[in-house]
């Protein structure tokens, strides 16, 4: 019980270290190619919160743990809602952008409607992975199209560019290797504390997985 706790630890440090340092390596790239900061901010910063769960996800599903993956998806937007959305909230009353509640919570829901449908058969196929890839790639270019008007959040949240673009080549590797290993690390310290605990690997994927995989968002929400 205590290794596979302990590849959970490891495996968590070194996803929320490499997609800190794959952002601030990555945007500092992308301004060098002369990449607007608001590009950057919606895109490469965006997603960076999101790659601990996407690697595990990966990694999970390479590995036949397809339950995990499922889960660990699950169970994310379950806590980003109530644990992150709550605890931000318990702390400081929350101004919510009317072009939120216009806008991107009915994109959430019917995001999560296609999610209920492509998961009710008990099987994600290609196709239906590819259409939920290419309506990701949508949404963001609608995103960047509405984000014209109010550039300076988007700019606001993106890293100090870095001078060298060497060593910022040498933190996007070192920020991807970070997740893969995080990845195997906490995939594996999964799989072994379900097995020992005679839990499912869905309800793994859905509690400690999903919690696991969230912290740093919920880190960053709180601060």
């Amino acid at each position: 019980m205590m290794l596979s706790l302990m590849w959970l630890a490891l495996g968590l440090l070194l996803l929320t270290a490499g997609a800190e340092v794959l952002v601030r390596g990555g945007s500092s790239l992308a301004l060098s190619w002369r990449i607007s900061p608001l590009a950057v901010g919606l895109t490469v910063v965006a997603f960076g919160t999101s790659a601990p769960e996407l690697a595990v996800s990966v990694r999970a599903a390479l590995a036949g743990q397809g339950a995990i993956a499922a889960g660990n998806v699950v169970g994310s937007n379950s806590f980003n809602i109530a644990a992150i959305l709550g605890l931000s909230a318990l702390i400081t009353p929350l101004a919510v952008h009317v072009r939120l509640i216009r806008i991107d919570i009915p994109l959430m829901l019917a995001v999560t409607a296609a999610g209920i449908v492509v998961l009710y058969d008990h099987t994600v196929t290609r196709f239906e992975g590819l259409c939920l890839v290419s309506g990701l790639v949508a949404y963001t270019a609608v995103t960047l199209f509405l984000a014209r008007g109010s550039k300076a959040e988007a700019v606001e949240a993106t890293p100090t560019p870095l001078r060298s673009t060497a060593l910022a080549s040498a933190l996007v590797i070192a920020g991807l290797a970070g997740l893969v290993f995080g990845a195997e690390w906490f995939v594996r310290g999964a799989v072994d504390l379900a097995r020992r605990a005679g839990m499912s690997e869905a309800v793994i994927g859905l509690t400690i997985v999903a919690a696991g995989t969230s912290l740093p968002e919920l880190a960053t929400s709180v601060v």
